[in-house]
């Protein structure tokens, strides 16, 4: 992938985790799926979690009880525009772009972005997401805030479980956002959303918690965190690496906290070269998942101290550069599009409804008997084919493999018979498979794997083949492999 590919791809980031959740031992789950959003089914719950008591220290953003300077708030939150980590970056040779925002780095200095994409796979890779929005919702109407504006049951989840869904529309069912819901609490859940969203997600959730608000400010608060550090730690070597870093008092076991669950522990880390070790004041939230398919963590935790920097540092000098690298947004794309992971503004978008995206299964039974959420009345009839009686879709997300010169996004999709039948959203050569992949719509009967048609690529028709995602396959840690019989 070029660099300017990249600079013209950036208006949104994915994905990721669940947002910074209260000190204390207890698991949760916040599966790979976070990005961003995916084809993968959701993380098995753990059994035995058990929510965290104390609660981390928060900036209050909004609450119900009272509205009076959060257009002042929203105004400032949105101009901040470098991460905690941006001095880190630069001082290891990131090549800053602006993406979501923010200054990102889109890769390092000495390394190729498929050198970086393969290291991530056979070993670890480091990632900056602070860029992404942390929010808090917490009261006894959260669940049924949270039920109205996504599609997901969010009032019968364990405490510290997760799952991917998406803000939606009022009428059309169209995605505002996808993002990663954990519950934290009896009435209270984290909440992560896109960064090149911030301000529509900031005025969407303005407009449609107005009417939670109640002079005790009791029932519903929305809060978004500011000061925290988010990085993933992706590979196969993230465990070993991640585990030599936390506090042993705490009694993090990475071996068994498997994907789609989220420990919490305080960060051991140096204060600068031959600085004194310190452990962070306050426990990260350890969540088992990524944007990338492979094992790994991302991990958030309060660096209103800059603490975001040295604890990087102190990951780069426990593993060695024989374990880990830094990686930027470059192989960050193309290893989430071999994972068949979203990116939103491309892949998804206010135009797309989740079972068009080949997100149906963030719709649980109940929820399409039941409706009650916003675009119930389209979706709920979409999940139905015309065959069976319901209305059915269009047009379908799907991967493929493409001959010749990678696709990009844009690139229209034809039949044999040349009949145009969609369009590509995202596309790039993949280093794992050494082929080129790509991510698109197609019209609804063509999306099963196998199926031959043909994408223009600087004006020429190349083959491209349906190909069933994730296009590489996922390497998660759900736990000991089986013994063989």
């Amino acid at each position: 992938m070029t660099r300017s590919r990249l600079v013209a791809a950036a208006r949104t980031a994915r994905p990721l985790l669940a947002s910074p959740a209260r000190q204390g031992r207890s698991l949760a789950s916040v599966a790979g799926l976070s990005s961003r959003s995916s084809t993968a089914a959701p993380a098995p719950r753990t059994a035995g979690a058990v929510a965290s008591p104390a609660r981390l220290h928060n900036t209050r953003f909004y609450s119900s009880s009272s509205r009076a300077n959060w257009k002042e708030k929203l105004a400032a939150f949105s101009k901040q525009d470098k991460t905690p980590l941006y001095d880190f970056h630069v001082a290891h040779g990131g090549k800053m772009v602006i993406f979501g925002g923010h200054h990102m780095p889109v890769q390092y200095a000495g390394q190729s972005l498929a050198e970086s994409h393969h290291f991530t796979r056979t070993h670890a890779s480091l990632f900056d997401v602070s860029h992404m929005v942390q929010h808090r919702f917490t009261g006894p109407k959260a669940a049924a805030f949270l039920e109205t504006v996504t599609p997901s049951s969010v009032a019968d989840m364990e405490y510290n479980t997760s799952k991917l869904s998406t803000f939606l529309h009022p009428g059309t069912g169209g995605i505002v956002d996808d993002t990663m819901i954990t519950r934290l609490g009896e009435h209270e859940y984290a909440v992560v959303s896109n960064a090149g969203t911030r301000e529509k997600i900031f005025a969407y959730l303005t407009e449609h918690t107005a009417a939670l608000q109640n002079p005790e400010g009791t029932d519903f608060w929305w809060e978004v965190l500011e000061g925290y550090g988010l990085v993933a730690l992706q590979g196969p070597q993230s465990a070993e690496i991640l585990q030599e870093v936390l506090d042993p008092a705490d009694g993090l076991d990475l071996s068994t906290l498997y994907f789609g669950n989220t420990g919490f522990a305080r960060l051991r880390y140096q204060d600068g070269p031959g600085g004194q070790w310190k452990s962070t004041p306050e426990k990260a939230m350890i969540s088992r998942g990524g944007y990338t398919g492979e094992d790994g963590f991302e991990i958030s935790f309060q660096s209103t101290n800059g603490e975001a920097g040295p604890i990087a540092e102190t990951l780069l000098q426990v593993a060695g550069p024989e374990r880990l690298q830094l990686a930027g947004l470059g192989p960050r794309d193309s290893l989430r599009l071999e994972a068949g992971m979203c990116l939103y503004g491309h892949d998804i978008d206010d135009s797309t409804t989740p079972v068009e995206g080949s997100l149906s299964w963030i719709i649980p039974k109940e929820r399409r008997t039941k409706g009650g959420f916003h675009g119930a009345e389209v979706i709920n009839k979409q999940l139905v084919p015309k065959s069976k009686g319901g209305a059915g879709i269009e047009r379908r997300r799907v991967g493929f493999v493409v001959s010749g010169a990678p696709a990009r996004e844009g690139a229209e999709i034809f039949t044999k018979d040349g009949e145009k039948v969609g369009v590509i959203t995202s596309g790039s050569p993949s280093p794992t498979l050494g082929k080129n992949i790509a991510m698109g719509y197609v019209k609804e009967g063509l999306h099963k794997s196998g199926t031959e048609l043909d994408v223009v690529v600087r004006g020429k028709k190349r083959g491209a083949v349906v190909s069933k995602m994730p296009l590489v396959p996922s390497k998660y840690f759900k736990g000991p492999t089986p013994a063989p019989v």
